[in-house]
């Protein structure tokens, strides 16, 4: 891997509050002053625990910081990504990547209960069921690098964006687990008909049979704890951007220096990640296109207006209204030039 020539720091203290981004992208993710316990995130695995608890599962599984959500193979825990740990890191990830995932309490909670369907999986064997198998799919699958999503399939429950539980047979249990976990989901009423609604029942059925045990397996390690990473954000986030497609000329670009200016009130891409909700809902009442497909839009957008460096002037709702406009135009040539596969 080709690493920054800027001197990573070695010096733990970081204010992250007063860093510049040149001193962050310069540090080393081992040297970030983060902690779980005194961060908003330990707040959602208490609640994480009450909810398991609430349930009848004795199970709490152990958590981490790393570079990304996940939950590996035969680990009775799971990583989260550093960046939800500050106010800071999470502003940098958006600016960045185009949207911190997991960067808001019910959007960290939706994230906490799938990773926990692969660790209960881990901790009581549960991929060994063989009605499990036939319902879902082997694990020994193998894992895709991208996949096309159906959206009209009633197969599978509809959790996180993207229709995740089509990704492959473990991310459909642990969709299938996070429907069935959350309070109030009303899951039965909401999947009756539905051809995932078979999943869901199995699934209860197999947590009732297990509800006050304790786990099979006790392994508490921690791949990729962020002590142990030396790389700095700034090769992090080179790596991710190249993974994530964010580096190609963008389909926008044009057009979007038409709305905004290089000098104005306030950074682009900081106006379409604060109004992403109200531009999103507008595009897919235009389109008719699913909502993560308009994400995926409103990424490309947002990094463009970054890498551009342009800013938002004059009216606002004018502005917001002209980028909507844009949006509803470009959207079938973006879909049809675009990767009509999500990356895992």
């Amino acid at each position: 891997m080709k690493r920054s020539t800027l001197n990573p720091r070695k010096s733990p203290k970081l204010d992250l509050r007063k860093a510049s981004r040149e001193e962050l992208l310069a540090t080393r993710l081992c040297d970030l002053p983060l902690s779980i316990r005194t961060s908003w995130v330990q707040d959602c695995i208490t609640k994480l625990y009450s909810e398991l608890e609430m349930k009848g599962l004795r199970f709490k599984p152990h958590v981490w910081i790393s570079e990304d959500w996940f939950s590996p193979d035969g680990i009775c825990g799971f990583a989260v990504p550093f960046y939800i740990l500050h106010p800071r890191l999470i502003r940098l990830e958006t600016e960045l990547i185009g949207e911190a995932e997991g960067g808001d309490r019910a959007w960290c909670q939706m994230l906490m209960r799938h990773e926990t369907g692969h660790a209960i999986d881990n901790a009581y064997h549960l991929r060994k069921n063989k009605t499990r198998q036939e319902l879902f799919g082997l694990t020994s699958s193998p894992y895709p690098e991208s996949y096309i999503p159906n959206a009209r399939s009633r197969n599978y429950v509809r959790h996180l964006d993207g229709h995740y539980a089509q990704a492959h047979p473990d991310e459909d249990w642990a969709e299938t687990f996070s429907v069935w976990l959350a309070p109030r989901s009303g899951w039965r009423a909401k999947y009756e008909g539905w051809g995932a609604i078979d999943k869901l029942l199995h699934l209860d059925h197999m947590m009732e049979n297990i509800k006050g045990k304790r786990p099979n397996s006790q392994n508490r390690s921690r791949m990729d704890d962020i002590s142990k990473l030396k790389i700095t954000l700034g090769d992090y986030y080179k790596e991710k951007r190249k993974r994530l497609g964010l580096e190609k000329t963008s389909v926008f670009k044009n057009d979007l220096k038409k709305i905004f200016p290089k000098k104005g009130e306030e950074p682009a891409w900081q106006f379409v990640h604060n109004y992403k909700a109200q531009i999103i809902g507008q595009v897919a009442k235009n389109t008719r296109l699913q909502h993560y497909k308009i994400k995926r839009m409103l990424v490309e957008v947002q990094n463009t207006c970054r890498e551009e460096e342009l800013h938002l002037k004059g009216n606002l709702k004018d502005s917001r209204n002209k980028l909507i406009n844009l949006m509803t135009k470009k959207s079938q040539g973006f879909l049809k030039t675009g990767p009509q596969r999500i990356i895992m």
